[in-house]
């Protein structure tokens, strides 16, 4: 049972990270034991374990998904392990669960992390055994499943903090596979920006593809993915159905961006003349009238600073607004700051450390 926001088409890729990644794949698949994917939220590891699942010599039987954060640990050990009829209210007939349908395929288990301590238990049992019974049944129910599982969890820390069992995670760590986010392989976000492009537009029965601008993919490409291939595919679909021409310019990023609020950053005054209108202007202003005060105090007692430090500062604090002002577009943050593209690169190298930890 193949999840709906599985899709080929985002298991595109010719950089080096990924294709290393599906070269270890690609090695651990006809290998019978569990393996884990570790990856970002929207890196595609559900699409890797399907992979996994169809180049081993299961392919031909289920790959059954789960989504374990999504469940109440009652729910999520019915799922799992089924129930029979009567073991709890609600359950007016037996049930079988993912084990059962997943037998001589493989189970994928996504974030796996999340899975409480009673259920991991159980999971261990069939991890070492090959079997489990049914919630409210004592007999004991044989399958051959292999384990794939996924996070974004650090498992060993967890496992050191006693929520996650040791014994589990030594035996679904045969294979450790990290994935790689879409910013460490830049060069494969024009080829499925493309072909995201391209499927938008025939959902949309247009006559044409647009293309990207090269405006428009410098700034795909400047940009920092925090949703990985998932958000590049929203960002682009967006961009594709509100594209009336042929050639697409701009690229919004957040569809929560909104005008309004930029207008309220851009004239604070306007947050004064609401504060009067709720009559929180007296007590609040004060506080913060105080507070500034204290800040300039603050800032006085610190005694003076470098002219090289004051200068780091300066530069730090524009190259931040800048790029928040412009949603992380490098090139339109180098216009509103005045400098060319290369000297904004320069400019971002410098602090790129910094700049990395605050988007954080």
């Amino acid at each position: 049972m193949l999840s709906s926001s599985s899709n080929p088409s985002e298991a595109l890729g010719e950089s080096e990270a990924f294709l290393q990644f599906q070269e270890r794949l690609s090695q651990v698949a006809p290998v019978e034991r569990p393996a884990l994917i570790i990856g970002e939220r929207g890196s595609g590891k559900e699409l890797a374990a399907s992979r996994l699942h169809f180049l081993s010599q299961r392919w031909g039987k289920p790959f059954v998904a789960l989504n374990c954060a999504a469940l109440s640990p009652s729910v999520l050990e019915s799922e799992l392990f089924g129930h029979e009829a009567g073991s709890f209210t609600g359950a007016a007939s037996r049930r079988k669960g993912r084990f059962e349908a997943a037998n001589g395929g493989t189970l994928f288990l996504d974030e796996i992390g999340q899975i409480p301590m009673l259920v991991q238990e159980k999971i261990l049992r069939v991890v070492e055994y090959g079997a489990f019974e049914r919630v409210g049944s004592s007999t004991p129910i044989q399958v051959d499943v292999r384990i794939v599982g996924a996070t974004n969890a650090d498992l060993p820390e967890l496992a050191r903090k006693g929520k996650f069992k040791r014994d589990l995670l030594d035996r679904l760590s045969f294979e450790v596979l990290p994935l790689p986010p879409l910013r460490d392989r830049a060069e494969d976000i024009p080829l499925l920006a493309n072909r995201f492009a391209v499927s938008m537009a025939s959902e949309l029965c247009l006559d044409h593809t647009p293309e990207f601008s090269e405006n428009a993919l410098q700034a795909l490409l400047d940009y920092h993915w925090p949703g990985n291939i998932r958000e590049l595919k929203n960002v682009v679909e967006r961009a594709v159905y509100r594209n009336q021409g042929k050639v697409i310019d701009w690229i919004q990023f957040d569809p929560f961006d909104s005008p309004y609020l930029r207008n309220l950053e851009t004239h604070p005054e306007m947050h004064l003349s609401e504060e009067h209108e709720t009559g929180t202007n007296s007590v609040e202003g004060a506080s913060r009238d105080s507070s500034k005060s204290s800040g300039a105090s603050a800032e006085k007692s610190k005694g003076p600073r470098s002219i090289e430090a004051a200068v780091r500062e300066l530069e730090l604090r524009m190259l931040q607004e800048a790029m928040g002002r412009n949603r992380h577009v490098q090139k339109k943050a180098a216009e509103d700051l005045g400098l060319t593209y290369h000297q904004f690169r320069g400019l971002y190298r410098k602090y790129q450390d910094e700049l990395r930890g605050s988007d954080h």
